[in-house]
């Protein structure tokens, strides 16, 4: 097929159209029983629909979809931010040993989808480096991984195509992921009847849909939480320029969230009479919103077109990895993390976290919770093991099995 010019949407053009893909999955969602009683996020209902929309476009006329997604990066920014204001110190505390267990568990399945990811290469004929796009380097590393791995082993095993290959992988495991999560934390839920911990009130992510229509939230409490919001993002990003001057290469919503959490625990403190941010229901919505959005953009800006000619390598490949990771939750995870309702959303989210990106694993959790009720230290630490340990692990990782 001949490719003609993109269909190029601007910023504006394309933050509206995630509005409307968001409101559309979140239509579908909650009509289709399906959905619902199995948690698939609303963003990821519709996300996919108009990923699959803009797929049978190129095919009918040849010309991509091409989107400037400039908005999503503050968008996530923002959400993070409102997960750092939420997090309470006594939750860090608590999250203390969970962390760690959750560390050493994301550690040991970045090397079992490698072996998984080499022997499927092998299988099929394959170098061993190919394997590693795609195990740990596409899957818990995502599309950034990825694309920074992608031309080192195109250059060790001298074949192309192996950017599309990896970035193949990759979107396939998104995709994957924010589909398994919420089955995954029904099936521990019901089982083992879970239900949150009595302290935990607080949604600190959307609101319940059963409590949607009875939230009063105001102008002023909205203005409110987006300027406190904004500030932790300013001194965020001064932090983040700071940690780069040091040689250190981190996320910018990682310095924002954690300018958050000491700001979401110093600010009812130093101004006892002002209006409450964390986990109120207006900072719930608007993390909600800066979510829903977000990952509503990411999955509609999938090139699924690019997945053409790989089909029984990629269907071989997400079965063997699916398989692994949903063992791994199942008989491992959830059982080492405490056998728990926090477990139970914690499986979700590992789950979008393993095959594709911590967004995913946020909106899995969301979900759950949205259902089942609020496990506030799940938001606490999955970000944290993702954001500052995983790239780090997963690298040495992958050199590890290169230079082997």
């Amino acid at each position: 097929m001949t490719v003609g010019p993109p269909l190029a949407l601007d910023a504006f053009e394309t933050t509206t159209l995630g509005f409307l893909v968001y409101l559309v999955g979140a239509r579908i969602t909650r009509s289709v029983a399906f959905l619902r009683d199995f948690n698939i996020p609303e963003p990821v209902t519709g996300g996919i629909l108009a990923a699959l929309l803009t797929l049978a476009i190129f095919l009918a006329t040849g010309h991509p979809a091409e989107f400037d997604l400039s908005v999503r990066d503050y968008l996530l920014v923002l959400f993070f931010s409102g997960i750092g204001l939420n997090a309470r110190m006594s939750d860090l505390a608590t999250g203390g040993r969970p962390l760690l267990i959750l560390l050493v568990l994301t550690v040991a399945l970045i090397v079992a989808q490698d072996i998984v990811g080499i022997l499927t290469a092998f299988a099929f004929g394959l170098p061993m480096p190919v394997g590693i796009l795609l195990g740990s380097a596409s899957l818990i590393g995502g599309h950034g991984t990825t694309i920074a791995w992608a031309p080192v082993v195109e250059g060790t095993v001298g074949l192309d195509g192996m950017m599309e290959l990896g970035v193949a992988s990759a979107t396939l495991g998104l995709i994957t992921g924010a589909l398994i999560g919420g089955p995954i934390a029904k099936l521990l839920i019901l089982r083992h009847k879970l239900a949150p911990a009595p302290g935990d009130h607080d949604q600190t992510v959307g609101l319940a849909w059963a409590d949607e229509a009875s939230a009063t939230i105001t102008a002023p409490a909205l203005m409110h939480t987006l300027l406190v919001l904004h500030i932790v993002i300013i001194a965020g990003m001064a932090l983040h320029e700071i940690i780069l001057d040091l040689g250190l290469n981190l996320p910018l919503f990682v310095p924002c969230m954690l300018v958050a959490i000491l700001g979401g625990n110093l600010y009812p403190r130093l101004l006892p009479r002002a209006p409450r941010v964390a986990r109120s229901p207006t900072l719930a919505m608007v993390s909600d919103f800066a979510l829903g959005i977000f990952l509503a953009m990411s999955l509609m800006s999938m090139q699924l077109w690019t997945l053409a000619g790989m089909g029984v390598l990629m269907t071989v490949s997400l079965i063997a990895q699916t398989a692994l990771v949903v063992a791994f939750i199942l008989f491992l995870l959830f059982r080492m993390m405490g056998g728990g309702y926090t477990a139970a959303v914690l499986s979700a989210g590992f789950a979008g976290f393993s095959l594709g990106a911590t967004p995913t694993a946020i909106a899995n959790m969301t979900a759950v919770t949205k259902h089942y009720g609020p496990a506030p230290i799940a938001f606490v630490i999955l970000p944290l093991v993702s954001a500052f340990f995983v790239d780090i692990a997963n690298a040495a990782i992958i050199q590890a099995f290169l230079a082997f």
